[in-house]
């Protein structure tokens, strides 16, 4: 069984820019979302997975990621997942012996920009870095799969 135990954080200011990487390139869409969990197809850089994931809310869900084809990963983009695709550049960098992943959108969900950290229990300790802001690890609303049906510039209550 593959457990994915991540937090998620919205973001004070830009300052974690200077530590990050160059980014990469997602798109990705869904197939199929239920009470129970998610099939996305992403396309990340040059390299393509399929991903399921459970829909628990927390910071605990179960995960499976499988490499595929990249061109049929495109077709799968362009021909079974609805509209809008969620797309962003993902960034990497340490803090405090942890790898953090940001995420910045674009298309229907420009301007959101959240945190992601990787943990390997639910209650391992976790020194934030001052460029964190609040915790939004569980609402649903932050979930890839959500921003796909209701994109953050819908929401009208958008945090500053």
């Amino acid at each position: 069984m593959a457990i994915e135990i991540e937090r998620k954080f919205l973001l004070r200011n830009d300052n974690w820019r200077a530590a990050a990487d160059g980014g990469t390139p997602y798109r990705q869409g869904y197939l199929s979302g239920s009470e129970q969990g998610s099939v996305r197809i992403r396309i990340e850089g040059d390299v393509a997975k399929l991903n399921i994931k459970s829909a628990t809310l927390g910071v605990q869900r179960l995960e499976y990621e499988y490499p595929i084809p990249i061109a049929d990963a495109e077709e799968m983009l362009t021909q079974l997942c609805p509209a809008p695709l969620v797309e962003k550049r993902r960034y990497h960098l340490h803090y405090a012996g942890r790898l953090w992943e940001i995420d910045e959108f674009y298309g229907d969900n420009a301007g959101l920009v959240v945190a992601e950290v990787e943990l390997e229990s639910v209650d391992a300790p976790l020194q934030l870095p001052e460029w964190v802001g609040e915790e939004v690890s569980y609402d649903p609303r932050y979930y890839n799969s959500a921003l796909a049906k209701r994109p953050w510039r819908l929401w009208g209550d958008q945090p500053t």
